[in-house]
């Protein structure tokens, strides 16, 4: 039986790399109701991906008008919105884009990055902001624009996120918030300001850069958005965080000790804490969730896409049947007999923050199959993300692993991922996710919780319970726990000589 509408709820709006999902939450309430849009991941050149702004604020009014439309008889509350984290977009003075949304993904400014690495400035930036300098983030694409377009660069009147541009959509303020801008390396993580050092090398001006509001600050939808998507003008709307931190708050991971581990295309690991540390493990980034909650952690670019593209070079005559392919791979011992993937297909993001590291198996032989390969390709992604969590086990020793993605359906990465982690995992369902900690957050910040968590208690169903763990087979333990302290020197050695397979120079 489908539960009643509620008569009080709570809307989150989470933007992602492919995807625009509205969710609505009832308080106390099993009744929940999601609305999905997905758009493209364009590739112009090689190594760029960005998307079309105007194509994704269309999928956040198409979805949110589905929500609005099904709710109709319930209070809302308010919005709370979350975004993907690393996007950046140039706007002119009527915050029109006069460019692509250039997505975290984007890689254009590999070579930006690179020379701030060898400067040693690298080191100094993630330092001050907690993001490591890396090709996905705004102040080494503001860098190339400076050095290859600089002639668009001088005609934008703002640079902004895609947070910016869904606020903006939503009230009509070009703004944006603590969380989104702790992630741009643009940010000054002691002061929460626009850091003047990053922004000279980035090679803009404070004035181009949006406002700085708290995670938890209000504005009010704007009465034209309003009346296109059938909500009441005025309706509060959170400014809310990125979805990396948010990720953590939607599937419960708050308490010290608790890591939020997320898997979908990418991959992240994340724990809070309450403070930003005073030195950072070179390995992992701090981003902001509110103002008393930051984030450590690090993420992976190269997740499920793996296992999707063994599938598409390795098994074409599967037909893209995920469920078939990891059947098969489950068909072989844990471990590969001997064969390792260095899964790094897109340029990559932790332990080492260094895009020129190339994939590659090792140890191959003549006796390993496809099935092999595909079996790696699992083992590969689940053991960067081991690596992850034992940088985080550093810190504050990690009690519980709450996992979150879609690849969890499958029994072969939640065997694989429970026992390469060696520590107490579950996995909460894919809507636990940034929608719900969004929607949790705005709760929060509308004063209906006095915590964070208190906000989440509200919007879980009266009779839900802790899911189970997953159990980690005592055969897959053993034959992991050596291979994890493998890997990190076997990715070292690789990327010592990963210069070895860039191509030559054009003559």
């Amino acid at each position: 039986m489908t539960p009643p509408l509620p008569t009080e709820l709570v809307i989150g709006v989470d933007v992602g790399t492919t995807a625009a999902k509205v969710a609505a939450f009832g308080l106390g309430s099993p009744w929940r109701l999601v609305a999905l849009r997905e758009y493209p991941l364009l590739e112009p050149l090689p190594g760029q991906q960005v998307q079309d702004p105007a194509v994704i604020l269309e999928a956040v009014l198409e979805a949110l008008a589905e929500v609005a439309a099904a709710v109709q008889g319930a209070h809302v509350l308010g919005l709370s919105v979350s975004t993907a984290m690393h996007g950046l977009v140039g706007l002119d003075a009527d915050a029109r884009p006069l460019t692509p949304l250039l997505t975290w993904a984007d890689a254009r400014s590999s070579a930006e990055a690179a020379a701030l690495r060898a400067s040693g400035e690298a080191r100094e930036i993630h330092e001050l902001t907690g993001t490591p300098v890396h090709p996905m983030t705004p102040l080494t694409k503001l860098r190339w624009f400076a050095h290859h377009e600089p002639a668009t660069a001088a005609r934008v009147r703002t640079w902004a996120g895609l947070k910016d541009l869904v606020l903006h959509l939503l009230t009509g303020s070009l703004v944006t918030e603590l969380s989104s801008a702790s992630a741009t390396a643009l940010l000054d993580r002691r002061s929460r300001r626009w850091s003047e050092r990053a922004t000279a090398l980035a090679g803009v001006s404070l004035d181009q850069l949006p406002q700085i509001l708290s995670p938890t600050a209000t504005l009010p939808l704007a009465p034209g958005l309003a009346a296109r998507v059938g909500l009441p003008a005025g309706t509060p709307v959170v400014v809310g965080a990125a979805d990396g931190p948010l990720g953590n708050l939607g599937t419960g991971a708050l308490a010290p000790g608790v890591v939020g581990l997320s898997l979908g295309t990418s991959g992240a690991a994340r724990m809070v804490v309450p403070t930003p540390p005073e030195h950072l493990d070179p390995s992992l980034f701090c981003y902001a969730l509110t103002e008393d909650h930051w984030v450590l952690g690090g993420a992976v670019s190269n997740g499920g896409l793996v296992v999707r593209w063994a599938g598409s070079a390795l098994a074409p005559d599967l037909g893209g049947d995920d469920a078939a392919l990891l059947a098969l791979a489950a068909q072989v011992p844990p471990g590969s007999e001997g064969l390792v993937m260095v899964p790094y297909l897109l340029a990559e993001r932790a332990p080492l923050w260094d895009p020129e590291v190339p994939g590659a198996y090792l140890g191959l032989r003549r006796a390993h199959s496809r099935a092999h390969l595909v079996r790696a390709a699992v083992e590969g992604v689940a053991l960067q993300l081991g690596v992850l969590v034992d940088r985080l086990d550093a810190i504050t020793p990690v009690t519980c692993v709450r996992a979150t993605g879609g690849v969890f359906r499958d029994p072969l990465w939640r065997e694989v991922l429970a026992a390469v982690l060696d520590r107490p995992l579950v996995t909460v369902g894919a809507a636990e996710g940034s929608a719900l900690g969004a929607a949790a957050l705005g709760l929060f910040a509308l004063g209906r919780a006095e915590s964070l968590d208190g906000a989440l208690a509200l919007l879980a169903p009266p009779e839900s319970a802790e899911p189970e763990p997953v159990p980690a087979d005592p055969e897959l333990l053993a034959a992991y726990a050596e291979l994890r302290s493998r890997v990190p020197r076997l990715v070292d050695s690789l990327s010592a000589v990963g210069g070895l397979f860039e191509p030559p120079d054009a003559p």
